[in-house]
C-alpha cells in the first residue's frame, strides 16, 4: 500500500469538493509554505510540493475520477493507473513551474519557476524528454505479477565525451559573466511581492560554461541515440491502462541535464478461457444435460490451476456459481476477486442408434415437466 497522504487530507477538502473549493485550499496552501517565504523551514518545500501534487490529480476530471476508485497504488517509482492519479508525482522545481502556471504567472516572469526562484537546471541545459512504453501482459502475468525484461531507444550520455559534450582532451571553461553559476540576478515583481529572482546567462546560456572544442560524437549535446534493456515489474492485479513512472528512465539530459522520466502503460492480454470483469473472471463450462439434472462434479480451470466445482442436481442452463477469491488480486487493496462460472447444456450434434433410443424412451416423461414459455423462467 502506498505511504502517501489522501489527496482531500492534504488540500484540507471534504471528497465531493468543487473545482473552485480546491483551486482556492490549493493556492492558500501553495502561498503559505511557499520556499521563498519560508527560508528557514526545511519542511516548507516538500509541503508545497506535496500541495501540488494533490491539486495536480484533483483538478483534472478524468484523474480526479481515477483517484477516486483506485486511490494511492503500489508504486515502482511511481504506479499509477490509466487510473492517471494514482502514480503522480512532481519535485520542487515542478511543483514551483505549475504554481505559475495555475496562476497564470507562467513565462512571463523568466520562462518558468527555475528562472523566478534559482536553482535546478542551468536554462541552456535541457531535461530529456519523457517518454511512453507500452507494455503488454498476460492475463496470468497480471493475476499474479512479475518481471518483464524490454528494450527501449532513447537517447543515452555520449560515451565518447562522457555525456559533458565538450571533445576528449578538452573540457568546458567557466563562463566569466556569471563565474559558473549558469544563473544572473534580478529584481522582479511577483504575486507575493518584490522578489530576488535569477534567469539564464545570457552569454553561456545558463550552462554556466562554455565549450570551444564540442565533441564529434554528439557534436556538444552530450547525448547521442542508443538503447537501453529495462526489467520492468509488473505488479499483480495490474488492468490495462495502468501505468507506472520510472523516474529518470526517458531520453538522457544535454551535458549532464537530469533525464526525463519513462511511462509504462500494461495492456493485458485477452486470455482463450477468461473473461475479465474488474477483478473477477468468468468462464463458460461445457455440461452434459444429464449431469445438469443428475447432478456433478466437474474440473474448473482458474489462473492458478484446476478446481472442483459441484453442480447440483436440476441445475439450469447458463447457471452462473461464484468462486470466491479465484480472480484477479485487487492492485489498490487486500483481497482478490472472484471467479464466475456459467454452465452451459452441450448437447452432442450426433447421437448413435443405442444412445438414440435410450434418450426417446425418457423423452416423453422429462418433455412433460417442461414449464410452458415465461420471462422468469430460470429466477
Amino acid at each position: 500500500m502506498s505511504s502517501k497522504r489522501d489527496y482531500y487530507e492534504v488540500l484540507g477538502v471534504e471528497r465531493g469538493a468543487t473545482e473552485g473549493e480546491i483551486k482556492r485550499a490549493y493556492r492558500k496552501l501553495a502561498i503559505q509554505h511557499h520556499p521563498d517565504k519560508n527560508p528557514d523551514d526545511p519542511t516548507a518545500a516538500e509541503k508545497f510540493r506535496e500541495a501540488t501534487e494533490a491539486y495536480e490529480v484533483l483538478k483534472d476530471t478524468q484523474k480526479r475520477a481515477q483517484y477516486d476508485q483506485y486511490g494511492h497504488l503500489d508504486e515502482q517509482a511511481g504506479f499509477g493507473g490509466g487510473y492517471g492519479g494514482a502514480g503522480f508525482n512532481v519535485d520542487l522545481n515542478d511543483a514551483l513551474e505549475s504554481f505559475l502556471r495555475n496562476f497564470g504567472m507562467g513565462g512571463g516572469m523568466g520562462g518558468g519557476f527555475s528562472d523566478v526562484f534559482g536553482g535546478g537546471e542551468a536554462g541552456g541545459q535541457q531535461r530529456g524528454r519523457s517518454l511512453q512504453l507500452k507494455v503488454v501482459v498476460t492475463l496470468r502475468e497480471a493475476a499474479f505479477g512479475g518481471k518483464k525484461k524490454v528494450k527501449i531507444n532513447k537517447q543515452v550520455a555520449c560515451g565518447k565525451c562522457g555525456g559533458s559534450g565538450a571533445a576528449p582532451g578538452s573540457r568546458p571553461s567557466v563562463c566569466g559573466q556569471c563565474n559558473g553559476r549558469g544563473r544572473v540576478r534580478q529584481v522582479r515583481q511577483s504575486l507575493l511581492g518584490r522578489m530576488m529572482t535569477e534567469a539564464a546567462c545570457p552569454a553561456c546560456g545558463g550552462e554556466g560554461t562554455l565549450i570551444s572544442d564540442p565533441c564529434t560524437d554528439c557534436r556538444g549535446s552530450g547525448t547521442v541515440r542508443g538503447e537501453e534493456t529495462l526489467e520492468i515489474k509488473i505488479p499483480a492485479g495490474v488492468s490495462s491502462g495502468n501505468y507506472m513512472e520510472l523516474q529518470g528512465k526517458g531520453d538522457a539530459g544535454s551535458r549532464g541535464a537530469p533525464a526525463g522520466n519513462l511511462r509504462v502503460i500494461f495492456e493485458v492480454e485477452e486470455d482463450e478461457l477468461f473473461e475479465r470483469h474488474g477483478d473477477d473472471l468468468l468462464i463458460d463450462v461445457p455440461v452434459s444435460p444429464i449431469d445438469l439434472i443428475l447432478g456433478t462434479k466437474v474440473e474448473v480451470p482458474t489462473v492458478a490451476g484446476k478446481v472442483s466445482l459441484k453442480i447440483p442436481a436440476g441445475t439450469q442452463s447458463h447457471k452462473i456459481f461464484r468462486m470466491r477469491g479465484k480472480g484477479i488480486p485487487h492492485v489498490n487493496r487486500p483481497g482478490t476477486g472472484d471467479q464466475l462460472v456459467r454452465v452451459l447444456a452441450w448437447t452432442p450434434q450426433k447421437v448413435e442408434p443405442g444412445l438414440k433410443k435410450a434418450l426417446e424412451e425418457i423423452r416423453d416423461d422429462v418433455a412433460g415437466k417442461v414449464p410452458p414459455p415465461g420471462r422468469h423462467l430460470f429466477d
